[in-house]
């Protein structure tokens, strides 16, 4: 008789030089912006979005995009990680959440936006701010506008470049005091890294554009910067293509890929888009999964599969073919904020929580497995 074990519900190690962490399940809540901040500070709205989060029955949370400086923001309202007032409303806020749920790991993705900081929130229409709407200068690798009706950005100077490195240091450096457990350096979705690697956002003529070796060089001095000064798991978040011809695609991605393993990445998060209006992308489920099955399989390093994954069984595929080590769901989790524990009783998986949920079983969910699936581990 042949049993089926769901691999969702099974533990995964991230190794690291620097110190490992075992998740129990393989299921990650992905990054998303909240735009809910003050001044970069975690508010009221971050300790019920957190403390939702951390009883879903997530393996893993990531903290949305985290600025690591004031100018590095998508928007007014975005949460930052670069000064002792930062840091203390985000320690203060998770250590609350985190008091409130099972205990589940923790991870944060920094930030720099890059030419598309200074923007409205998307519900405002996410449009470029003026200085009279409250926004501010930005900068880019090269003085070109994500969109053709914007202000361009400031090129960054070699200065100003070296700031920025520093400021992930001292981001990844208050991130480990706060206590998180892994960091995510955001190289997707149009923002500052990806601007560096996309020969349609950069165009310079110095080392750092140009070639794939000159554009992929910020990227590696940012990240080996980071590498030397943090302890704990540190991976990245990439955009496998640009989804235009001419731009960022995945043979880069997955030559990048062996860079950053080498360099000492311990996984890497497999999205796509965002640099240009101009993409062209094909949606479906799961649409971005085979950038990750490439890169997982060219470089050997923990990958993390995202995109229109939405249901348990969708998740489970996904590890079951191979193409990913690790499964990361973003609106899910919005829209159903105990999606783990729905995935555990859809494949006989158990996850931990809090006391006094563990009466909210549905009957037929006791009836089909015989006993609580919810903290029971």
């Amino acid at each position: 008789m042949l049993v089926f074990m769901s691999l969702l519900f099974t533990p995964f190690s991230l190794p690291s030089p620097r110190g490992g962490l075992t998740l129990p399940n393989r299921i990650v809540v992905a990054p998303m912006c909240q735009y809910s901040a003050v001044n970069g500070l975690a508010a009221d709205w971050h300790l019920m979005h957190w403390g939702n989060l951390l009883n879903s029955g997530a393996g893993l949370v990531t903290i949305e995009a985290t600025a690591v400086l004031p100018e590095g923001r998508i928007s007014p309202g975005c949460l930052g990680l670069w000064d002792d007032a930062t840091e203390a409303a985000m320690t203060d806020t998770l250590q609350r959440a985190r008091r409130l749920a099972p205990a589940t790991a923790v991870c944060i993705q920094l930030s720099h936006a890059g030419r598309k900081a200074s923007s409205a929130a998307p519900w405002d229409g996410g449009k470029l701010l003026s200085s009279s709407e409250g926004g501010w200068e930005t900068f880019g690798p090269s003085a070109l506008p994500h969109l053709p009706t914007e202000a361009p950005p400031t090129a960054m100077s070699l200065e100003y470049m070296a700031q920025v490195r520093e400021a992930f240091v001292s981001a990844a450096q208050r991130a480990q005091r706060i206590g998180i457990d892994a960091i995510e350096l955001h190289a997707a979705h149009g923002y500052l890294l990806h601007q560096f690697l996309s020969p349609l956002a950069n165009q310079r003529t110095d080392a750092y554009g140009g070639s794939f070796e000159n554009r992929i060089r910020f990227v590696m001095d940012v990240f080996t910067a980071v590498r030397a000064a943090y302890q704990g798991v540190l991976g990245l978040r990439l955009s496998a293509t640009d989804w235009v011809d001419g731009g960022w695609d995945l043979e880069q991605s997955t030559a990048l890929a062996h860079r950053l393993k080498a360099a000492g990445c311990d996984f890497i998060h497999v999205s796509s888009g965002g640099v240009s209006p101009q993409q062209k992308i094909t949606l479906g489920v799961g649409y971005q999964v085979p950038f990750a099955r490439q890169i997982r399989a060219a470089c050997g390093m923990a990958t993390m599969a995202v995109g229109l994954i939405t249901e348990p069984q969708q998740a489970e595929d996904v590890l079951q073919a191979g193409d990913a080590d690790l499964v990361a769901l973003a609106r899910a989790f919005l829209y159903q904020p105990r999606w783990g524990w729905q995935a555990a009783a859809a494949l006989g998986g158990t996850v931990a929580a809090k006391e006094p949920y563990w009466r909210c079983l549905p009957r037929e969910a006791q009836a089909a497995f015989g006993k609580v699936s919810i903290g029971m581990r």
